[in-house]
């Protein structure tokens, strides 16, 4: 069986729909969710979920190789990052290459980079007059949302969406091909 590390930041919508998917899987699990906030709301559904989590400091993350090291030692074959706001530190992206996976909630390379998620990104494109919009899956690189991109998907955004209306339209997307696209990336390795 493959295994699964989820990290995340906050609600957890993404690592709930990733979990549900492969709990149906008999060739992959999501075994933990990481997060680097004790009161994330993902905390709540991974315990409903029966998914051990770990949470860690700023200082655990980048001034050691804990995380690194646990992941490591736990045999992960992918990392998930699910609404993880940090950017990873060299340690980590070169200890899975090309095994971490990352979603964005535009079409990149527009709108990414740092400072660029959830709502920022919603308000961004409302107010750039852009038709369309959608979500980026790529491998994670050193550097925020950079990595090669290995899916996308599109919505159209309409002259009276708001930054909430298109979140909504993106949520639908990412619950629909972020599990899906992740088994396919599995299926590679």
């Amino acid at each position: 069986m493959k295994k699964i590390a989820v990290f995340a930041s906050g609600n957890g919508s993404n690592a709930q729909a990733i979990a549900e998917y492969f709990s149906k899987e008999n060739e992959a699990r999501v075994i933990m969710i990481l997060s680097n906030r004790k009161d994330a709301f993902v905390i709540e559904r991974a315990a409903d979920l029966s998914i051990p989590t770990i949470i860690f400091n700023r200082s655990e993350f980048y001034d050691t190789d804990k995380i690194t090291n646990y992941l490591i030692g736990q045999n992960i074959d992918l990392v998930v990052l699910a609404g993880f706001l940090w950017l990873l530190p060299s340690s980590l992206v070169k200890a899975f290459p090309n095994r971490i996976v990352n979603i964005h909630p535009a079409l990149l390379p527009k709108f990414g980079g740092k400072g660029m998620y959830g709502h920022f990104v919603h308000e961004a494109v409302v107010a750039s007059g852009d038709t369309e919009s959608g979500i980026t899956i790529h491998f994670v690189n050193e550097c925020y949302d950079e990595g090669q991109i290995i899916f996308q998907a599109r919505c159209t955004v309409d002259p009276l969406d708001t930054a909430d209306s298109l979140a909504a339209k993106i949520h639908e997307l990412e619950y629909a091909h972020f599990p899906r696209v992740i088994d396919e990336v599995l299926k590679t390795f």
